[in-house]
């Protein structure tokens, strides 16, 4: 059975998780808070605390994952965090990728954060697949449709493991 991570898991990603576990997937689903990890739960999502601020907190989590999904296209927070969680961080967590047993990265490439972030997250999130030869998928289904945004997700999950 492979094990997804759902770095960001709010309302979208305990979707997906649902979806996965439907599956047959295991599912991981991270929040920063105690509140969000018991909606994670009552999901049926194994809850994990993790901040993408901090790519270690991730990190400690991926021993046993297949897949990390970053699902922070609709992510809160003040213009420079945002940027780092979609820049500096992500590019140091993929880096770090490399040495554990993950064998792929979905990032969500739309939402509410300002474009030009989303869009240099995908860059980012490409030039490692490059570079470090980790398969990746970019998803840009309108997470306005739940029932479509959750299928592309589920599609590209599905993709980088076959």
């Amino acid at each position: 059975m492979a094990r997804a991570l759902i770095v960001g898991c709010g309302c979208r990603g305990r979707l997906l998780g649902a979806d996965l576990l439907e599956r047959g997937w295991a599912v991981r689903g991270t929040s920063r808070s105690s509140a969000g990890r018991s909606e994670i739960a009552a999901a049926g999502i194994e809850p994990a605390l993790a901040d993408p601020d901090r790519p270690g907190s991730v990190l400690e989590l991926v021993g046993d994952v297949a897949v990390v999904h970053w699902l922070l296209g609709s992510a809160r927070g003040d213009g420079e965090a945002l940027a780092a969680i979609h820049g500096p961080r992500l590019e140091r967590l993929l880096e770090r990728l490399v040495d554990t047993p993950v064998r792929g990265f979905v990032y969500e490439a739309t939402g509410t954060v300002a474009t030009d972030l989303l869009r240099g997250g995908a860059e980012i999130v490409r030039e490692a697949g490059r570079r470090w030869r980790i398969p990746v998928e970019i998803v840009t289904a309108d997470p306005e449709d739940p029932s479509g945004w959750t299928e592309g997700m589920s599609a590209a999950t599905v993709r980088l493991i076959a």
